[in-house]
């Protein structure tokens, strides 16, 4: 059950309609997760400075279980999502960060308890 959290100083206009199905798409395939277990949010508009520059930029954050534990499968995730969002925006290398943090199935509520108990 991946969790994507994308912030960006981009303006909302520059988000096609199916820009979450086609980031879902992309990203479950990257982790090798279901799309019915995506869980994403894009927030536009954002003031925002990476390396000292306003200039457009994203800064993601990936956290799942198991796929987001080791620095050969993050370099793998990294290399995917840089892809899609240089495709995406025309951002240069350094105008894009992914942050990527592993969860336990306790660490995530869901229908009134943990995921470890369901």
């Amino acid at each position: 059950m991946p969790f994507i959290d994308l912030e960006t100083n981009l303006p909302a206009s520059k988000f096609p309609e199916n820009f979450l199905k086609r980031l879902c798409t992309t990203l479950a395939a990257a982790l090798g997760k279901p799309e019915d277990r995506m869980n994403l949010v894009v927030k536009t508009d954002l003031p925002m400075m990476i390396a000292g520059s306003c200039s457009p930029c994203i800064l993601m954050t990936v956290s799942a279980i198991g796929v987001t534990d080791t620095a050969e499968k993050n370099k793998e995730h990294s290399a995917k999502i840089f892809q899609f969002l240089k495709g995406e925006f025309e951002l240069g290398d350094d105008r894009i960060l992914i942050l990527f943090h592993p969860l336990e199935p306790w660490q995530i509520g869901k229908k009134g308890t943990v995921m470890s108990f369901l």
